[in-house]
């Protein structure tokens, strides 16, 4: 049982190294594929924005004005937050690109 366990392991182990590591590539192309989300997240953002600018709420009810205006918000807020978030990760891959050139694995 001992001996099956360990030739499992080392199985396992040879497994793990045997996976391809990630290259400048695939950097840059996750780098790429980000930019043009962010891009894309930023002009529905803005038409979102300018949608609740100028479609303000009808109704009398000042209950039904705050909610309205609260979704309004949450809906705005959220949507930068993806193409911000896709920003940064975009950014990120991009310093990781550069620097893959600098140093060298051991």
């Amino acid at each position: 049982m001992e001996k099956e366990n360990k030739n499992f392991n080392k199985k396992q182990k040879t497994e793990i190294i045997k996976e391809p590591e990630k290259g400048p590539l695939s950097f840059l192309t996750g780098s790429i594929t980000s930019f043009i989300l962010f891009i894309a997240f930023y002009r529905l953002s803005i038409a979102i924005s300018i949608y609740f600018s100028t479609h303000k709420p009808t109704n009398d009810s000042e209950i039904v004005q705050n909610i309205s205006s609260s979704l309004n918000t949450l809906i705005i807020g959220l949507s930068f937050l993806a193409t911000f978030s896709f920003g940064f990760i975009g950014l990120g891959l991009f310093i990781v690109f550069v620097r893959s050139f600098f140093f060298k694995k051991e």
